[in-house]
C-alpha cells in the first residue's frame, strides 16, 4: 500500500505527501496551500520534496507553490481547466500525471462542481479528491451545478472499494452529523461517528476513508437509496423525480445545517 502522510494546514486543511514505493524520503506534495508547515514537515524528517499535484485553484489549496518552487525545482501537475500559479504541466481526463523515477504515476479524473475545472488522482490504490468528495459528505457548489457534481461522485462511486481515499479537509464529524439526519437509522454511519470521534478526541485525523465506507455512510453517494430519497423529499415537501433532484435537495440541505 502506497505510504502517504498528512500534514495539517491552517484550520482543517490538509497537505498529503506521497512517499515513493522506491525511497520513502522521496515526496510529492498534493494541495500545498501553505508552505510553512510543508517544509517544516521536510526539514523534520529530512524529506526531498520531488513534485506537487493540484486539485483546484483555491487559495488553502494552491498558497504555497509558489514559495515551494523557490526552493525546489519540481514539476507541478495542475487542473487544465482552473487558474493555476507557476507553470505547470496542464492535465485533464485521460492524462497521468507521472514520476517516473519516483514509481508513480496517477490518472487525472475530471470531477467539477465545487470548481468547474477540478481534478482528482487516482493510482496505486488511492485516490485524492480534493474538495469534490469528502468523507461523508462533498463540497460546495461553487461552480458547477448539481448535475455536473452528481456525475463527479459516480466516478468516485465506481472505484474499486478497497481504494483509499484522500481528501482536503477534517469535515468528517461535522458530515457524519447530516449524515445521521438523512438517514437515523443508518447503523454503519452511527459506528463510523463513534471511531472518527475517539480519533478526534486524541488529535487524530479521520482520513483516509475507502470508497466502500462511503458507499455505505455518505448520502451524497447513496442518492439512488430509498432511505435517502425519502428523507430528501420530507425536506423539501414534494416528491422529487431523479437521483440528480436528490443530490441538490441534500446539498442546499447540509449548506445550511446545523450540527
Amino acid at each position: 500500500m502506497l505510504q502517504v502522510t498528512a500534514v495539517p494546514a491552517f484550520t482543517d486543511n490538509f497537505i498529503w505527501l506521497i512517499h515513493s514505493p522506491l525511497d520513502i524520503s522521496q515526496v510529492v506534495a498534493v494541495d500545498p496551500g501553505d508552505a510553512n508547515p510543508l517544509l517544516a514537515a521536510l526539514n523534520r524528517h529530512a524529506w526531498n520534496l520531488r513534485g506537487i499535484l493540484l486539485t483546484h485553484k483555491h487559495e488553502d489549496h494552491v498558497g504555497g507553490v509558489v514559495e515551494l518552487l523557490d526552493r525546489f525545482d519540481v514539476p507541478v501537475f495542475a487542473p487544465r481547466h482552473d487558474p493555476a500559479p507557476a507553470r505547470p504541466v496542464r492535465v485533464s481526463q485521460g492524462d497521468q500525471a507521472k514520476f517516473a523515477e519516483l514509481g508513480l504515476s496517477f490518472d487525472v479524473l475530471d470531477v467539477p462542481g465545487h470548481t468547474l475545472g477540478h481534478i482528482a488522482y487516482v493510482g496505486h490504490g488511492v485516490v485524492f479528491s480534493g474538495d469534490t468528495l469528502f468523507s461523508a459528505g462533498c463540497g460546495r457548489l461553487f461552480e458547477g451545478t448539481a448535475e455536473q457534481m452528481s456525475a463527479s461522485l459516480a466516478k468516485f462511486a465506481a472505484l474499486p472499494p478497497a481504494t483509499q481515499m484522500y481528501c482536503g479537509h477534517e469535515y468528517t464529524v461535522s458530515n457524519l452529523r447530516f449524515a445521521q439526519a438523512v438517514e437515523p437509522e443508518n447503523r454503519a454511519v452511527q459506528q463510523y461517528l463513534e471511531h472518527c470521534l475517539q480519533l478526534r478526541a486524541t488529535d487524530k485525523a479521520t482520513l483516509p476513508s475507502s470508497i466502500r465506507q462511503e458507499r455505505n455512510v455518505n448520502p451524497f453517494l447513496r442518492c439512488d437509496e430509498g432511505t435517502v430519497k425519502q428523507a430528501a423529499e420530507r425536506h423539501a415537501g414534494c416528491r422529487l423525480q431523479n437521483h440528480i433532484e436528490v443530490f441538490a435537495t441534500l446539498r442546499a440541505w447540509k449548506d445550511g445545517f446545523k450540527s
